[in-house]
C-alpha cells in the first residue's frame, strides 16, 4: 500500500475536514478525496462520513486508526535507520517544545555523548501541536511536551514536576508592576491562571513567547516575572534573583511521549537519560564543567 494513503487518513483523523488535510498536505482536495478512495477500495469498507462539520470516522475508520499510525510509524522508522551515519549502530529524533528545551536538551545531548555514543541524534525545537503530530506519524522518535493530548498508539511519561515561580531583581520587591513585568506566555492554561491572579498584569511593557529571551531580558534591564523554578535556581542562590514573598506558583510538568510500538532497543538509552538530566543528574555546575572538556576533545 502507498504510505501516502495512510499518511492521508491520519491528517483528516487530525484536522477532522478533507480541506484542511490537502492544506497540510500541500495537495488539492481533489487528491485527498482520491486517495481516501482508494483507500477505502483496497480495505472494502467506508472510513469517513462526510457532512458541514468537516469528517468523522465510521466503526471501520475508528478501527483503521491503530493501524495507520503503525503503519506510517515502521516505515519513518525504516527510513531513519538507513540514514544512520557509519560507526553508529541507530538514529533517535528528539523534538521539544520551545518552552522546555533549555537547559534540558543540552544536558541531555551530553549525557548521551558520554553514555550512548554509539546511537547518533538530531534534535529539533518547534511548537508543541506540530511536535505531536510528528511523532504520531513516525517523523520523531521522542517529544518533550507540557500537557499533551492523549492519543492512539503513544506513550505518555512524566518527566519533570516542574514549577513556574515569580521572581524578582529587586530583593524588596512585594508586588509587580506593569511597567516593570516580563510576560511570558506559557501557554493557554497559564495565561487563564495569571490572568485570574494577577488581572493588573493583563498589559506590560514587555511580553515573550520564549522563556530564557524573557529571561535574559530581565536579568539585563530588571523588573520581575514568572519562570520555571529549574532554571532560575541558580540565579537565585547567587543573588541575582529573588523570589517574591507570598505570591502563586503554577505547575508546568513536562512530559516525554513516544510511540507505543517503538524499538525500545533503541529508545531507552535516550529516555534513561531524559530521566537523567530531568532529575538534576547533569545541571549547572556539571555542565560548565564538561563544556571545555567536549571542546577540547574535538580540536585536532
Amino acid at each position: 500500500m502507498d504510505i501516502n494513503l495512510a499518511r492521508t487518513f491520519l491528517e483528516i483523523v487530525s484536522s477532522h475536514s478533507f480541506v484542511q488535510a490537502a492544506e497540510r498536505l500541500h495537495v488539492t482536495q481533489t487528491a485527498v478525496s482520491a486517495r481516501v478512495k482508494t483507500l477505502e477500495d483496497l480495505l472494502g469498507r467506508k472510513l469517513f462520513v462526510r457532512n458541514k462539520a468537516g469528517a468523522s470516522l465510521t466503526a471501520a475508520g475508528e478501527q483503521f486508526v491503530r493501524h495507520a499510525m503503525t503503519l506510517v510509524q515502521v516505515w519513518e522508522r525504516a527510513r531513519h535507520q538507513m540514514a544512520v551515519p557509519t560507526g553508529r549502530r541507530a538514529l533517535v529524533t528528539v523534538g521539544c517544545e520551545i518552552s522546555l528545551w533549555h537547559p534540558l536538551m543540552l544536558d541531555w545531548l551530553l549525557w548521551m555523548r558520554k553514555s550512548a555514543p554509539d546511537l547518533a541524534l538530531r534534535t529539533e525545537v518547534g511548537v508543541a501541536e506540530d511536535l505531536l503530530e510528528r511523532v504520531a506519524h513516525g517523523t520523531l522518535d521522542i517529544v518533550i511536551a507540557y500537557a499533551p493530548r492523549q492519543r492512539p498508539g503513544l506513550r505518555i511519561e512524566l518527566l519533570i514536576e516542574e514549577k513556574l515561580v515569580l521572581v524578582t531583581t529587586s530583593p524588596k520587591l512585594e508586588t509587580p508592576q506593569p511597567a516593570d513585568y516580563v510576560y511570558v506566555d506559557w501557554g493557554q492554561e497559564f495565561s487563564a491562571q495569571h490572568s485570574l491572579a494577577f488581572p493588573e498584569l493583563s498589559s506590560v511593557g514587555v511580553s515573550s513567547s520564549l522563556g530564557p529571551l524573557g529571561l535574559e531580558y530581565l536579568l539585563a534591564v530588571g523588573g520581575a516575572g514568572y519562570f520555571r523554578q529549574n532554571v532560575v535556581r541558580n540565579h537565585i542562590k547567587e543573588g541575582r534573583l529573588f523570589r517574591v514573598p507570598g505570591k502563586p506558583e503554577f505547575l508546568y510538568p513536562a512530559y516525554a511521549v513516544y510511540a507505543a510500538n517503538a524499538d525500545m532497543k533503541v529508545l531507552e538509552p535516550a529516555l534513561a537519560g531524559l530521566r537523567q538530566v530531568a532529575a538534576g543528574g547533569q545541571s549547572g555546575k556539571a555542565r560548565a564543567a564538561r563544556l571545555p572538556k567536549v571542546a577540547r576533545k574535538a580540536k585536532p
